[in-house]
């Protein structure tokens, strides 16, 4: 369990950036601590639902339905939320295997798209934990650590589809200079392709569409947005989120008042999104907070190397303080995102050599998918795994793939 239970009103606006996290991160508050590893469970789940096996008819799709996926995860927080919509992206340009999976099956369920997170709102049970009525965005990252980051072009593009009519919002300057973004994170965010049933409309429209429909749902109440993510997942998760809260797509038109519903990003491993005109228009917007979490040997939070700049608030952890994890670790293990979770779990700040775990996360976690964790505490190596890998044997006596749950809706 994340430990959130009991947030309420004035200190989730704060741990969710109201202040921009002053005074919060060097050392790093308990609070903040627990709230991080909240929307890092979140994140991971992403991740852990996304079906990575080629051999499978359903690889790029998720692998539960909306239903039980968080349950089917070991969210801890699984019960504060409800699933409503699964996000399925495609591409105009050229990616990388590491970020977009394809089945090598000739029935394969599709052969453009990708899930690529998915949307939840807060139930009455998470309301009341909460604070209020959350709306919170996951995006998922890569399926294999860093193998993007030399196949992966790092050309700035003008976000013009992202304008919506105005593109003021998206200038700087006297001279009016536009923001320009990464064109790989951008082409993934807007695409759609009309050979895909998942793509007829892009990632981009899928989200809005139903982010609108939340808020017109609960207009009445207290409403949040949150946006999370890891690597890829990260860096979707600062464009999609400028993108509503530059729009004004979180604003709530009342009788008398109109209301802004604040924005919040919480990123772990992140890559740059985009210039430094995309950083001032991102650091313009009053609704909107941004905090990313980067493990100091990470080299992914430094990707592009040119002419990026980063936005928001930066936390450093540095895992190679850890007494748990096989030291000196290496790319992989630098960028795994239980890691980070572990990481923000005893970071006791960048001024301190002691590493002590403030939060009751259990260290088994970090062998998920990788050899992290020190031989004496006898985890097995990448253990999340599906029974016999998702094998099951049928009535016919022959054994197939079944890896994955249809939604009943």
């Amino acid at each position: 369990m994340s430990g959130l239970s009991g947030r309420k009103n004035r200190q989730w606006r704060i741990l969710n950036g109201s202040d921009h996290w002053k005074d919060l991160i060097d050392p790093l508050d308990d609070g903040l601590r627990r709230t991080l590893i909240h929307y890092g469970e979140l994140a991971q789940a992403a991740h852990d639902a996304f079906i990575t096996e080629r051999f499978s008819r359903f690889a790029g799709d998720c692998r539960y339905a909306r239903a039980t996926l968080l349950e089917r995860c070991c969210v801890g927080s699984a019960s504060y939320y409800e699933v409503t919509k699964n996000l399925y992206a495609t591409s105009s340009v050229p990616v990388p295997e590491a970020l977009m999976v394809k089945s090598l099956s000739r029935e394969a369920w599709n052969r453009e798209s990708n899930w690529m997170g998915f949307v939840a709102v807060a139930t009455d049970a998470g309301k009341a934990q909460l604070g209020r009525r959350e709306i919170v965005v996951a995006w998922r990252g890569t399926s294999r650590p860093l193998e993007w980051i030399n196949d992966l072009q790092f050309n700035l593009v003008s976000p013009s589809k992202l304008f919506s009519g105005d593109e003021s919002r998206w200038s700087v300057g006297a001279t009016g200079e536009a923001a320009k973004v990464h064109e790989g994170w951008l082409s993934i965010y807007t695409s759609n392709d009309p050979r895909s049933p998942y793509n007829q409309t892009s990632a981009r429209d899928q989200l809005l569409n139903e982010v609108k429909r939340l808020i017109e749902l609960h207009k009445d109440e207290e409403l949040s947005i949150t946006f999370t993510g890891h690597s890829l997942g990260a860096a979707l998760s600062t464009l999609s989120a400028m993108d509503i809260a530059a729009n004004g797509i979180n604003k709530v038109r009342g009788i008398i008042l109109d209301r802004q519903i604040p924005v919040s990003v919480l990123v772990f491993a992140s890559p740059k999104v985009g210039d430094a005109a995309f950083r001032q228009v991102f650091s313009k917007i009053d609704s909107l907070r941004l905090l990313r979490v980067a493990n100091a040997p990470d080299i992914v939070p430094a990707y592009p190397l040119l002419g990026y700049e980063e936005v928001g608030v930066e936390l450093t952890i540095d895992t190679r303080k850890s007494p748990y994890l096989k030291g000196p670790g290496d790319f992989s293990s630098w960028h795994n995102l239980e890691a980070y979770l572990h990481g923000i779990a005893g970071t006791q700040g960048t001024r301190s050599s002691e590493f002590r775990l403030q939060v009751d996360r259990d260290i088994a976690l970090v062998n998920k998918h990788l050899d992290l964790l020190k031989d004496e505490y006898l985890v097995p190596v990448s253990w999340w795994v599906e029974k016999n890998k998702g094998m099951k044997k049928g009535a016919d006596g022959h054994w197939k793939l079944v890896d994955h749950e249809d939604d009943d809706a």
